[in-house]
């Protein structure tokens, strides 16, 4: 993986050298790793329709049109972060109403991995509210891939910055894919944290790839940012080699106390529109419908599934934030016509064992909302 610091660097100057000028829109959908802002922007000012025409046209290339992939996320450890995300209710330095907790017991993850897997997760994601794990830590979620991936689930996880060893360590144990997003474009990102830099989450992507892990990296759109923000996120993350496998697209969830509590919200089509052309730049990704859903109707997410989205998570809370409740995107699913992926070789994961499962919400204080 090539990676650049673009902190310090104009990107309109960047992207827009002679040899990639010369390169048209593509009209399949082979991967490619060097788009330039003025073809993406393109894309973003194509007649909606003729976009959602293009992206699903990509989309049945290499995917089926009618899957969907299904994660779960669970906080292993809420709270306290010392980052300072301005758009983030676990940052220390914001002042939410979140309780905070510490570091989960592998028994209760195991716990809740099973739960999940019977309502229809074939991923388990752990998430903890770190700048970066801690050697103490290490064994504890080494444990926890180990005891979620005898389940037969693949497991993800996102713990912050990742040192080289630290990631060979979490590939040792098992771990399928790392999440670590770019929150936002290199431009636009000194407004939004500034305790680590745009470098560190490449670094950490490098890490992440290196050790053999699979690569899960997007960003969250309604940060203030201008649309040539979300066009500058979308290069970096399409111009990684490998482009992630995975690509989960957050719609901001405000938060009371945080910084970006009353920011404008973002039009619904513009998010629409983000979503088809990631599905276009990054034709083999799962491209996931993540944080924001619950201020989205049905037909706003069925408009995504049609621009290309085709992973979601499962459960009442991402983190800290709500998500629509399982049984409301079973309903959905249903309506759409919409199945669910399985893992290679599992059989148990039905859509019929899905379609029927008890969705049991009195426990559900161990789901959180995933846009870290």
């Amino acid at each position: 993986m090539q990676l650049s610091s673009m902190s310090d660097l104009n990107m309109s100057q960047a992207i827009q050298s002679p040899e990639l000028s010369s390169q048209s829109p593509s009209l399949n959908s082979n991967v490619r790793h060097n788009w330039n802002l003025k073809e993406v922007e393109a894309l973003f000012a194509m007649p909606f329709n003729d976009l959602m025409f293009k992206a699903q046209t990509v989309h049945r290339e290499s995917f089926n049109p009618n899957e969907v992939q299904v994660s779960t996320l669970l906080s292993i450890k809420t709270g306290a972060c010392p980052e300072d995300c301005k758009y983030c209710s676990q940052s220390a330095r914001n002042k939410t109403d979140l309780e905070k907790e510490s570091l989960l017991a592998v028994e209760k993850v195991l716990e809740a991995a099973q739960r999940a897997k019977e309502m229809g997760s074939t991923r388990f994601c752990m998430g903890a509210a770190w700048r970066n794990p801690k050697e103490r830590d290490m064994p504890y979620v080494l444990d926890m891939v180990k005891s979620v991936k005898a389940l037969g689930m693949e497991t993800c996880m996102t713990l912050g910055m990742l040192s080289g060893d630290q990631a060979d360590q979490l590939n040792d144990a098992g771990l399928d894919y790392y999440n670590h997003n770019l929150d936002t474009s290199p431009e636009h990102y000194n407004q939004i944290i500034t305790t680590r830099t745009y470098q560190d989450r490449l670094d950490t992507l490098s890490n992440v790839r290196g050790a053999g892990m699979k690569v899960c990296s997007g960003g969250i759109v309604g940060l203030g940012e201008k649309s040539v923000d979300r066009s500058s996120l979308l290069i970096q993350l399409a111009n990684l080699s490998p482009q992630p496998e995975s690509v989960p697209i957050n719609m901001l969830v405000k938060v009371e106390g945080t910084p970006l509590a009353d920011v404008d919200d973002l039009e619904s089509f513009d998010f629409i529109r983000c979503i088809a052309v990631a599905r276009i730049m990054m034709p083999k990704s799962h491209v996931r419908l993540s944080a924001g859903r619950t201020a989205m109707n049905e037909q706003m997410q069925a408009m995504c599934f049609l621009a290309g989205a085709n992973s979601i998570f499962y459960g009442c809370k991402l983190l800290t934030a709500e998500n629509p409740e399982t049984n409301q995107d079973i309903a959905l699913f249903e309506k759409l016509g919409i199945n669910t992926e399985t893992v290679a070789g599992d059989t148990e994961l039905s859509d019929k064992i899905i379609k029927t499962a008890i969705v049991d919400q009195q426990n559900s204080d161990l789901f959180y909302n995933a846009v870290a």
